[in-house]
């Protein structure tokens, strides 16, 4: 089972979708806190839903269970806590929320977690991938 994870920032509209075309991609798991944000561009939550069904047969689903709460974002980006503090805190959030019974398992394979972090290495999606594959077996992340 395989587990895409991408960002969009940094990355032009026709390289984003190429990018899930050609990796199989089946259905995109939108996990940001704000999905309509002015910056997103192409990635508002109803443009991209468009876009990836029509222009690449991708379906396109929202996972609040996945997103940081506000006070853990706004603490990580005020730079009033740090990587490993936002990390510990995100991570418990998901135990929390039982984060594993709340999504669908099915939709993981070939699916792909989305935020806005060009990279995966502090980005939330990488450690929602993580804790996921700790609860499902065989389950190999691959990041876009």
């Amino acid at each position: 089972m395989k587990l895409f994870t991408i960002g969009f920032t940094k990355s032009k509209a026709a390289n984003f979708f190429q990018r899930l075309e050609v990796s199989g991609v089946r259905h995109v798991a939108d996990t940001r806190l704000n999905r309509v944000s002015q910056l997103s561009g192409f990635a508002k939550q109803d443009d991209l839903k468009f876009f990836l069904e029509k222009l690449a047969g991708i379906g396109y689903s929202v996972q609040d269970v996945l997103a940081p709460t506000a006070d853990i974002l706004e603490a990580y980006r005020k730079k009033e806590i740090g990587w490993k503090e936002y990390a510990d805190r995100y991570m418990t959030l998901l135990s929390v929320r039982r984060a594993e019974k709340r999504v669908d398992l099915n939709s993981l394979d070939h699916g792909c977690l989305l935020c806005s972090e060009a990279t995966p290495d502090h980005c939330h999606r990488r450690l929602a991938a993580e804790y996921l594959a700790d609860t499902v077996n065989g389950l190999k992340i691959i990041h876009l």
